[in-house]
């Protein structure tokens, strides 16, 4: 039997799969009129997941024989996604209110994706990714279609399973190529073992793996499914797709690409240069032309893929702090903005077009602020978490003489910077084409609208201390 403080490591996950199982068992015996208790429920799981990450920070090391690595890593990002996952579920209630859907089940959802995403992040052998991959991606294939009665999310639901499931069938044959070459899937074990191994057989397995997880953060050419996922999918859930499994990827691709496999080589550098370049364009120059704000945000969240990959392609420790940090600020960007769609898009979702949000900044100050100041930090203003972070990455870049691939970087800022302003001179500087409707900002948007702000603004003007925790987290992977 494991230790105690094994459990303790594993506390997160634990709590947020028991919480789970017990507001799905729960939902059939809750009449109607009650069903508000398995929301509050849910939220008090994701809470008590959050809080319940300082157990495995007091017991750093490796859990249940080694399959889990407590590190600065695994603890931060267990931290961005118990948060998202707490966040999102108190954006999601008025959402599922206005549109009758299930409660008990999407919250249940929610939850078991977090699990996923926490042993993602946490593994410390290529096998535990691959169950923590399928743990989170069965959820999230769910939750895409949650709205079962409409065409387009019954569409999304199926893109995002089918192409998921070949991206999942990559990593495990990746993992499968990496074993055959080397005897192992500890990750902590396959650095030494490199350079006896069949080296053939180690490139195929990284790349495959790399497809695996290029699919999860959208990376070109594996990102065709993000448009039309995210526009599908309800907005508080397009919210969870655009932040958590991205972090949860990350971290694993973090693991494999410096920790077991430190000196890949020209080859990979390379691929991560170019896989940037494309990733930027084609997100930002796609993003141009979108008449749908969803659909805006969706290549807008490929575009700030590309950024990730520039620290990717440094390869040094910089890189990987920026990418830690990056990663926080996004997050918050995000949540904040698809917040803002669900709340704004009214019964079905029928206003998230451009166009709709005529006027906003003046009929509701408070909404069009916050969604100025998410469009402004995705753009790179100063003061604000995305220009903090993409200084970060630019450092990063030049400390490894890429300067072109930091020039192309700041270009795609500057391209960028048309679709957000677009959004923001809607909103202030035209006409409404009918009133909005004075609809009340519920308590626990508001809530959501307030951490995400506030967020923004404190690491856009206090970034030390976050960076200091992504600098020592940094460290541990090398």
């Amino acid at each position: 039997m494991p230790p105690l403080d094994d459990y303790f490591q594993l506390a997160p996950e634990i709590l947020a799969g028991l919480f789970g199982v017990l507001v799905m068992l729960a939902e059939p015996f809750v009449s109607r009129e009650h069903k508000g208790w398995l929301a509050r429920v849910g939220v008090l799981g994701a809470a008590m997941s959050l809080a319940a990450v300082t157990l495995p920070a007091l017991y750093p090391g490796k859990a249940f024989s080694g399959l889990i690595l407590v590190d600065g890593v695994s603890v931060g990002m267990r931290v961005l996604i118990y948060g998202v996952a707490l966040l999102v579920m108190l954006a999601s209630y008025e959402y599922l209110q206005r549109d009758h859907l299930p409660l008990g089940e999407y919250y249940a959802l929610v939850l078991f994706g977090a699990v996923g995403m926490g042993v993602m992040a946490s593994a410390n052998e290529l096998i535990t990714v691959f169950i923590g991959l399928e743990i989170s991606s069965i959820s999230t294939y769910i939750l895409a279609g949650y709205r079962r009665d409409v065409l387009r999310s019954n569409e999304a639901a199926m893109k995002y399973f089918l192409l998921g499931s070949f991206a999942t069938a990559f990593f495990l044959y990746g993992v499968a190529m990496v074993y055959g070459a080397t005897g192992t899937t500890w990750l902590d074990a396959l650095r030494p073992k490199i350079a006896a191994a069949d080296s053939l057989l180690v490139t195929l397995g990284l790349g495959l793996m790399f497809v695996g997880l290029a699919f999860k953060i959208a990376t070109v050419p594996f990102q065709v499914w993000t448009p039309d996922v995210y526009e599908g999918a309800p907005s508080p859930v397009t919210a969870l797709l655009s932040t958590g499994p991205k972090a949860a990827a990350v971290a694993v691709a973090l693991r494999v690409f410096f920790t077991a496999f430190p000196d890949l080589g020209d080859t990979w550098h390379h691929i991560f240069y170019f896989s940037a370049i494309l990733t930027m364009f084609v997100g930002n120059l796609a993003a141009l032309v979108q008449t749908s704000v969803k659909r805006l945000l969706a290549y807008s969240s490929i575009a700030h893929v590309g950024y990730i990959l520039v620290a990717f392609a440094a390869g040094n420790e910089l890189g990987i702090a920026a990418i830690l940090f990056y990663l926080f600020a996004y997050a918050m960007m995000k949540l904040g903005a698809f917040t803002i769609v669900a709340h704004l898009g009214g019964a079905g979702e029928q206003r998230v077009g451009i166009n709709d949000y005529a006027g906003l900044g003046w009929q509701q100050p408070a909404v069009g602020f916050c969604l100025s100041l998410y469009l402004l930090s995705l753009l790179g203003l100063p003061l604000t978490a995305g220009f903090v972070g993409k200084i970060y990455l630019l450092d990063a870049a030049l400390k490894s003489d890429l300067v072109w691939l930091a020039v192309l970087m700041v270009i795609n800022t500057l391209i960028s910077a048309y679709y957000y302003l677009r959004v923001i001179r809607m909103m202030y500087f035209s006409e409404p084409l009918k009133e909005w409707p004075a609809v009340p900002v519920p308590m626990a948007v508001g809530a959501v609208l307030l951490v995400t702000a506030a967020g923004i603004l404190y690491l856009g003007v206090f970034p030390t201390r976050l960076m200091d925790w992504a600098a020592q987290a940094a460290l541990s992977l090398r």
